[in-house]
């Protein structure tokens, strides 16, 4: 079978986020099929954006090929961001066969936002392919209701036709949004097009990774077990929808137990939060830069307990698949999940405490369970997630439940 993957967004091991469409093309790869990835040369998620030259760069990363089609750069959600998005669709609209290198039986538009659904169509139409739009999140929804735009904003309009064109036009509708479906009936999707796929892991990987931790990180981990500090991590952006003021106000409530909040990670809202834990002189809250995708299992071993939360918006009732969740459950340590979701994976495996998001003593209170559990029934309810996660997770049954929705 021959695939055409359109992200935008698309990363890989060595570039950085997204990491979805690099497993799910390997995996394809590795089972005979023609895989390429279309992407953006330049994007905000990625740690490093690839080396190119012309308006078309080809590269082979571990057997997955890649397109880079040239796009600006841009700081922020502003007008050179929406440049970025407006080079990359024209830059697809010159993609065909000769570029490929085959004529595609399958073409995939799987961005956040929906424009890409037309140079999809077009090469869908002009080869007979199958057509998939795969929905990460639901644009234009999520900037309504999180970002408070109003949907009659000439953005917003031109991309909720553009949402509403993927949806009719489309074979089939793939999500990692488990309760998408109904949204998406309302806005012209045949039921019997949805298919669920959610986010995952490799459990290659996982077992292979043994990158060291960086020497920084490792002293500081050495010397909070020496002091026996229960150490609750998260690690991953830090960004406003991920509720880390709530786990500075937490650690202010618990500065007199012997628990230390250990952030890894970058984004936009560190240096406000390492302002606020340093302005209320909490010495049990420590910031950390980020560490490569290869150090994440060895880091993840080293904690108590891992943190993860989402404000509470009413996005979420479609459900959420966060992939920090599967490392976390990967790891096999119990997880505080402060997300008011459709889903809820932390209860469906029993591998954590589930609160109400926002709310600090909620944080406290389950820091202060899992301790009084005892390290013993703690890493029971972690190796439920770990099981649940490699039953369900691994990349290569995702692929093959994708491959299964292009072939019915």
């Amino acid at each position: 079978m021959n695939i055409a993957l359109i992200n935008h967004y698309a990363g890989s091991k060595q570039h950085g986020m997204e990491y979805r469409p690099f497993y799910l093309a390997r995996e394809w790869t590795n089972c005979g099929h023609n895989v390429c990835i279309i992407s953006a040369s330049f994007t905000h998620l990625r740690n490093r954006n690839p080396q190119i030259s012309g308006y078309l760069t080809e590269e082979m990363i571990e057997g997955v090929r890649y397109l880079w089609i040239r796009t600006p750069s841009y700081h922020g959600n502003g007008i050179g961001r929406f440049v970025n998005i407006i080079s990359f669709i024209k830059g697809m609209n010159k993609i065909d066969d000769s570029i490929l290198g085959f004529s595609p039986d399958v073409v995939i538009a799987s961005s956040t936002y929906p424009f890409d659904i037309y140079p999809a169509k077009h090469l869908q139409k002009k080869y007979l392919s199958k057509l998939v739009f795969e929905v990460h999140d639901l644009w234009p929804l999520t900037l309504i209701e999180l970002a408070g735009m109003s949907k009659w904003h000439p953005f917003i309009v031109f991309m909720q036709q553009a949402e509403n064109y993927a949806y009719q036009k489309a074979d089939r509708v793939v999500s990692i949004l488990p309760k998408a479906y109904e949204y998406m009936q309302n806005h012209g999707m045949s039921p019997e097009k949805f298919v669920y796929i959610p986010n995952g892991i490799s459990k290659e990987e996982w077992e292979n990774n043994n990158s060291p931790v960086p020497q920084q990180h490792s002293e500081l981990l050495t010397r909070l077990r020496e002091e026996k500090r229960f150490i609750i991590g998260y690690t991953g952006s830090h960004g406003l929808t991920d509720t880390l003021d709530t786990l500075i106000e937490s650690a202010s409530l618990l500065k007199n137990r012997p628990v230390t909040f250990l952030l890894v990670g970058q984004g936009p809202e560190k240096e406000r939060l390492g302002n606020k834990a340093s302005k209320s002189g909490l010495e049990n809250v420590i910031f950390l830069p980020p560490v490569q995708k290869s150090s994440i299992p060895r880091l993840l071993d080293t904690m108590d307990m891992l943190y993860v939360g989402c404000k509470k918006k009413s996005i979420y009732r479609f459900g959420v698949s966060p992939n920090k969740l599967f490392d976390y459950m990967m790891a096999g340590k119990p997880i505080i999940h402060a997300i008011e979701a459709g889903n809820n994976l932390v209860d469906e495996c029993c591998c954590g405490i589930s609160i109400q998001p926002e709310n600090p003593a909620a944080v406290v209170g389950a820091v202060q369970k899992l301790i009084s559990m005892g390290a013993a029934e703690r890493t029971i309810m972690g190796v439920r997630g770990k099981e649940y996660v490699l039953a369900n997770h691994d990349y290569k049954v995702l692929a093959k439940r994708f491959l299964s929705a292009l072939i019915s």
